[in-house]
């Protein structure tokens, strides 16, 4: 592409040359090459553990004091590996910015947003308190956060996931940076969301020459924006080149596969299972549920602007679900896909409405009735780390609710432990592993043996893909559609990834702001909708096109 030769003839802006990572005996980066150019975009993909953002951290010096590197990793002809730690927090904030997965976890909850985007602004230039204030207002604006006059007095718990996420942005790229590194910095946002948080990347790299690694287990992302892509595999780089090329035209069998496991290219994988009417026969009809939660007046009143003290968060919603079907929630976070799910597992208290299972009203339920309820329908939590108690051996977490509701014996429950292991595909040798011991994989299917450890009729999914590699997210789909056919098992999946529910599932429910909004077949729904804000959704979703179309792959990059 004509950018790219003009590329060719710039100097590279970061150049990293046989560059190796080991912590112990154990090599985690195997003497990886490539160039980042400036005002350009690439990015690297891989799954976790394919030492893509070790090698990030590595060049932007935060590697552990554990780690051992060598190699070279050239920003503007200076040798970065050669810098000790005083010299680092010059180029950190000054000459090099970095946005991580997880924003929650890198803001401090006990600062206020402006003076966390204020501060490298007062230690590289050198302003004033007030000055640096008024330009991270300046900067939350730049990067689209409303009202920054308000917002830089907020507390990072009072701000959304992409809110978080803007904020360390526009922290990161305050002092002018000529190179950002961006971790992941979409896993797990809506679609929405994740769209925004892509256009403003594309946006500061045109408008201010940014040069960008987005780092990603998404090629659906990484083809969205990037001019070049780099793969990586177990430490390794397998492939790299125009992002156009290596998608539309994989020469490595791990980029195929990571291409191939995009759910829009797996709709023909069988995952849809034909199921009768939810219309005439409904196994599970939730009738006009409504839940509300009570909120604080002041503040959170005063932004609803209105003075209730309460809050609507599912409004008069109706869902049918026929036995055997697997059924699709999207939207937004703050639509109520996931208090549905708690509502009509009695997590939390619906303020109206009515949930029948098989025709019997749930919500009149108590004490066997409402266990017995809970034995028929089983919940998979987004988080299994959250989830499961970090206490308890796999074995033990999965044989719990199988003696607790009285099923078996202790020593039976852990035959049967070992049955549901092998069942959901996990290696016998993992069983006396404690959750934060697995990967995030393994751990959901853990978090779904244990869910089906008393047999249920019916399983609602919250989010449980969200965050895994598109390799990782195949497999546990080809898992239960697989207990699906083996069990008779009813889903209710909840998601705001659209392709995934696209391919996955027969209907759709669209939520916003707590209503259903549309419904349908899901493949109708998804690909010709009708309400403005399911084509927002639609629209803002990244995806891989067939390789008829390897024209639409090439990304509207800013190069030179």
């Amino acid at each position: 592409m004509k950018g790219e030769r003009h590329m060719e003839k710039q100097a590279a802006l970061l150049s990293v040359a046989d560059l190796t990572v080991a912590f112990g005996g154990l090599t985690v980066v195997k003497g990886i090459s490539f160039e980042l150019h400036p005002r350009e975009i690439i990015g690297i993909v891989g799954e976790s553990g394919s030492g893509k953002s070790i090698a990030c951290r590595a060049v932007a010096g935060l590697l552990p004091s554990s780690a051992v590197a060598t190699g070279r990793v050239m920003l503007e002809g200076r040798d970065l590996m050669r810098l000790d730690e005083t010299q680092w927090q010059q180029v950190r904030g000054r000459d090099l910015g970095m946005i991580f997965q997880n924003p929650a976890s890198h803001l401090d909850p006990l600062r206020q947003i402006g003076r966390q985007v204020a501060a490298p602004l007062i230690r590289h230039q050198h302003l004033g308190r007030r000055d640096a204030q008024e330009r991270a207002v300046e900067l939350l604006a730049d990067v689209g956060i409303r009202q920054p006059e308000m917002r830089v007095k907020s507390y990072p718990h009072e701000f959304s996931g992409g809110m978080k996420q803007r904020a360390m942005i526009a922290a990161a790229i305050g002092c002018g940076p000529k190179l950002l590194i961006a971790d992941e910095p979409t896993t797990a946002l809506d679609v929405t969301v994740q769209a925004r948080i892509l256009k403003l990347l594309k946006d500061l790299n045109q408008r201010h020459g940014l040069a960008v690694i987005l780092i990603s287990h998404d090629l659906g992302v990484i083809a969205d924006i990037c001019s070049r892509v780099v793969v990586m595999r177990q430490g390794e780089i397998v492939e790299q080149g125009p992002t156009g090329q290596v998608v539309g035209d994989p020469q490595h069998a791990y980029t195929k596969l990571l291409i191939d496991s995009q759910p829009s290219r797996r709709a023909s994988r069988g995952w849809r299972v034909e199921t009768k009417s939810a219309e005439t026969s409904p196994f599970l009809a939730v009738e006009k549920l409504s839940v509300s939660f009570p909120v604080k007046r002041g503040l959170v009143a005063g932004l609803l602007n209105r003075g209730e003290a309460t809050f609507l968060a599912l409004d008069k919603a109706d869902i049918r679900v026929a036995q055997g079907e697997t059924v699709g929630i999207v939207g937004e976070s703050g639509s109520g896909k996931s208090t549905l799910a708690r509502a009509i597992t009695r997590l939390n208290q619906p303020s109206g409405g009515a949930v029948k299972l098989g025709g019997e009203d749930v919500l009149g339920l108590a004490g066997e009735g409402l266990t017995r309820f809970r034995r028929r329908v089983q919940m998979v939590f987004q988080n299994p780390y959250d989830s499961l108690n970090p206490r308890l051996t796999v074995a033990e977490a999965i044989a719990e609710p199988i003696w607790r509701h009285g099923l078996a014996s202790r020593r039976e429950a852990a035959k049967q432990a070992d049955d549901l292991l092998e069942m959901v595909e996990l290696p016998h040798a993992l069983r006396d592993r404690k959750p934060r011991q697995l990967s995030g994989g393994q751990c959901q299917r853990v978090g779904l043996a244990r869910a089906l450890a008393l047999r249920p009729e019916m399983l609602i999914a919250d989010e449980i893909t969200s965050a895994l590699d598109v390799t990782t997210q195949a497999q546990i789909l080809d898992l239960l559609t697989r207990l699906k056919q083996e069990r008779d098992l009813t889903l209710l999946y909840i998601s705001h990834d659209l392709a995934v529910v696209s391919a996955f599932c027969q209907r759709v429910y669209v939520f916003k702001a707590g209503r259903i909004v549309e419904s349908g077949a899901a493949q109708q729904v998804l690909t010709e909708p009708q309400h403005d804000y399911t084509r927002e959704l639609v629209g803002a979703v990244m995806h891989l096109a067939p390789s008829s179309q390897k024209k639409g792959l090439e990304p509207d990059h800013a190069v030179g």
